[in-house]
């Protein structure tokens, strides 16, 4: 039986390889930035970049900044007219991940805003075709309700983190607020009639829920 970074090992060298800026970014993450773990690597982004590809959006909204690795990733398969809002509302990112957002291939494709989603994005008057929400996950079912109101009819919200280290399916302690956010948001979720929606087991669980 092989062990999981095995095959991590082996999905890594046969899939496309991660670009020396991206490359650069995750080791400046590790090395530079609380919780790295947070920055959505290699597979990830190379998913990302994919389902940007195949969904072809015009605009892409992005809740959760981090150090702009996913927000680089969403970029790069964007068409030529294509644009990224990414938000991030710990402004002591902005000194670590502006930079490198600003000094990244796809800068001209990206407007990176700190502050809070909820409250900026219901008045930029734009409609997305794509949400990677990957912000406080006790807050997901506000930026879940926020982001269908201004998704397009067909549109898709990826929402990262739904697994949650297996923690869904375990009995929340009262006071761990992330986890029953997370809970709350996936039942939300799997009872909605307005989207169809499937989690991949991909690093900690991504949702793909697509607006009918």
């Amino acid at each position: 039986m092989k062990t999981d970074e095995t095959l991590d090992k082996y999905i890594l060298e046969h899939i496309d390889p991660e670009d020396l800026y991206l490359k650069d970014l995750y080791r400046a993450t590790n090395l530079k930035l609380l919780r790295p773990r947070m920055a959505s690597g290699h597979l990830q982004g190379r998913m990302l970049k994919m389902f940007v590809r195949m969904i072809k959006p015009k605009n892409i909204l992005e809740i959760g900044t981090y150090s702009g690795y996913s927000a680089i990733c969403l970029a790069q398969g964007l068409e030529e007219q294509g644009h990224l809002y990414t938000f991030e509302i710990n402004d002591e990112q902005e000194d670590f991940t502006r930079p490198w957002l600003e000094n990244s291939a796809v800068a001209d494709k990206i407007t990176f805003t700190i502050g809070d989603a909820l409250e900026l994005v219901p008045g930029m008057g734009v409609t997305f075709d794509l949400a990677f929400i990957d912000g406080d996950k006790r807050k997901y079912i506000e930026y879940y309700e926020m982001v269908i109101q201004h998704l397009s009819k067909g549109g898709y919200i990826i929402a990262d983190n739904t697994l949650w280290d297996g923690h869904v399916i375990e009995t929340a302690k009262h006071n761990d607020l992330q986890t029953i956010g997370i809970q709350k948001f996936n039942d939300l979720i799997a009872n909605d009639e307005r989207i169809e929606k499937v989690i991949l087991p991909l690093r900690d669980g991504l949702t793909i829920i697509r607006k009918l």
